[in-house]
């Protein structure tokens, strides 16, 4: 992960980038997503700068994908830290209510100052994110009807996108953001295990025998119910051929057909066909101080 830089931080991201710091004097509330399998490493930390003056609230999307005891756990470190969090699933029927009710739970002192003044308010909302964490999702679940791009592959929004939601609220999607360096490795893996960097870049064999030896650690009994052939006694470096042999993968001369393994790991991993499962919990430090 750590040794690909090339097409990490695209132009078309710098230029993005320019157009959010451009538009933010239009935005009154920030809806930042992140992955729910790793909150953390899908962060963009340049947005705590980039919106330091904004009302921001937290989405975990694919929820449904992640195990629930630690959505719990990420919604409650992120309320320690003074960020309103919640847990959704941007195509659920749901997204749509979790999104306004945290809108006008943000925007409602503004709302309210127009409302005195015999006025209404439209709030405009910018969702934000790092790339394929469902931002277009969201937007077409809220606004009832597909009005923005989706794609199952980073880069699928290219430029700045208003939605007209009501005609007192609208919504600015805007292409997935990544930051310009790349300076920790296990993030860069998880990053490349939810598809969040172009696999064009990637070794993929190398990538799903890491992942599944971080889910042999993580939830060994569905990853051993999904390949058969894979038990905790498979030696590490062999770990793709078990999936190679449990699924048939077997190519003229008796060769596994690792490559096709790959492919095969790491698209029922980022569909939750293997498990429930987070990549990551919060910094424990916060953990030992929350109170049940």
């Amino acid at each position: 992960m750590e040794g690909n830089p090339i097409n990490w931080y695209p132009g078309h991201m710098a230029k993005a980038k320019r157009m959010l710091e451009d538009n933010l004097k239009l935005i009154d509330v920030v809806i930042e997503l992140v992955d729910a399998r790793a909150p953390q490493s899908t962060r963009n930390p340049d947005f705590d700068a980039l919106f330091r003056s904004k009302s921001r609230v937290l989405l975990l999307n694919k929820s449904d994908l992640a195990d629930p005891a630690s959505n719990k756990r990420w919604i409650g470190y992120y309320k320690r830290q003074g960020i309103e969090a919640a847990e959704v699933t941007a195509s659920a029927q749901n997204a749509k209510a979790t999104a306004i009710r945290l809108i006008e739970k943000a925007t409602a002192e503004r709302v309210k100052r127009y409302e005195e003044k015999g006025a209404q308010k439209t709030v405009r909302v910018l969702i934000a994110g790092i790339p394929n964490v469902g931002k277009s999702t969201l937007i077409n679940r809220i606004a009832g009807e597909k009005r923005a791009q989706t794609g199952d592959r980073p880069g699928v929004t290219k430029g700045k996108q208003w939605v007209k939601i009501t005609p007192h609220l609208e919504l600015l999607d805007s292409p997935g953001l990544l930051w310009p360096k790349l300076g920790d490795e296990t993030i860069g893996r998880h990053l490349a295990f939810l598809g969040s960097i172009n696999d064009e870049i990637l070794n993929t064999e190398e990538l799903a025998e890491q992942l599944l030896s971080s889910l042999r650690t993580l939830c060994p009994n569905a990853l051993f119910e999904r390949y058969k052939k894979l038990s905790a006694d498979t030696p590490d470096g062999t770990l793709l051929e078990g999936v190679a042999k449990s699924r048939g993968f077997i190519q003229k001369g008796g060769i596994l057909d690792v490559e096709r393994a790959a492919r095969i790991v790491l698209d029922e991993f980022r569909a939750g066909r293997i498990a429930r499962v987070t990549l990551e919990q919060p910094p424990k430090e916060e953990d030992d101080g929350e109170a049940e």
